[in-house]
């Protein structure tokens, strides 16, 4: 019986386009620039991979949505407050839906068109019904919060009226999400809609081991804020340093996640998308040796 490995292996060699599952495969091209009829490695194991575009917060939205495509991605998170250009002094996010600033948002609109880029999520943000409504506007499908505990039922009905995914975002202690512990605590009386957005350099930051508490979130995964850090707790690029990257991935791909992963990366702000770039074909080439030794 052929394996799927074999198939894959084959289909590599002569170049042609194969089935798999549900999904269409061109694995010649999978490391490289996804399109909207070619998957990648990453897509196979239901994976979407781009910065946190707070990695270029420096810069203007118009600028830092070039920087994402200079990554060699079209996915990225939005964060809330960003300035639309030099020229419009426009913050991303629930302003953008103001009625004066319908020009604003048309383009809004027009940038993500030009530089084919999809936000896959937005965060971190409060949670309100603003963030919601944006969010459904510019077809974001998650958002990652913050919010406090007496919070969790209003946003519990915002998940489910607007169909749209929660993550509770972990910053280092003292955040109250700090301990994975809290955060299954916190889910039990919520919907699947609500689940854990994973911040692997934060859970270092915090004294623990990253890839331990993804164990701990098997079935419960709805985003990463995926990092890498030094022993210094400096990001570096994925894959080089404390954070296991390669093993969270792996174990990613057993807990069968399907998740948007953001690069948040938090130092050399001033030109860190060579930075970003590197982990991104890391984590490419991770997906694609999970997915051919599969």
């Amino acid at each position: 019986m052929t394996t799927r490995r074999e198939i894959l292996h084959n289909t590599v060699l002569f170049g042609t386009t194969v089935l798999f599952g549900s999904q269409l495969l061109t694995p010649a091209s999978a490391q490289e620039e996804p399109n909207s009829q070619n998957k990648t490695y990453a897509d196979i194991l239901g994976w979407k991979i781009g910065p946190q575009i707070y990695s270029f917060n420096r810069f203007p939205f118009d600028e830092a949505v070039k920087k994402v495509r200079a990554c060699g991605v079209a996915g990225f998170e939005l964060f809330s407050g960003q300035k639309l250009s030099k020229e419009i002094d426009v913050k991303v996010g629930p302003d953008l839906l103001k009625p004066e600033n319908k020009n604003a948002f048309k383009q809004f609109r027009e940038l993500l068109a030009e530089n084919e880029c999809v936000p896959h999520a937005m965060g971190v943000c409060p949670g309100n019904r603003e963030h919601f409504e944006f969010a459904a506007a510019a077809g974001i499908s998650v958002l990652n919060c913050e919010p406090a505990f007496n919070q969790l039922a209003e946003i519990n009905k915002l998940a489910e009226e607007y169909r749209i995914s929660v993550g509770l975002h972990n910053h280092p202690k003292p955040s109250i999400y700090w301990d994975p512990q809290t955060v299954l605590d916190q889910l039990k009386d919520c919907s699947t809609r609500i689940g854990a957005c994973c911040d692997t350099g934060h859970w270092y930051r915090s004294g623990l081991d990253p890839l331990e508490c993804v164990k701990k979130f098997k079935g419960r995964i709805v985003s990463f804020h995926i990092k890498d850090l030094n022993e210094d707790k400096r990001d570096i690029p994925l894959g080089k340093g404390v954070c296991k990257i390669g093993d969270i991935l792996k174990e990613c791909a057993a807990q069968r996640v399907n998740a948007p992963f953001s690069i948040e990366y938090e130092s050399d702000w001033d030109n860190n998308q060579p930075l970003v770039a590197e982990g991104i074909r890391f984590f490419r080439q991770t997906a694609k040796n999970i997915v051919l030794e599969s």
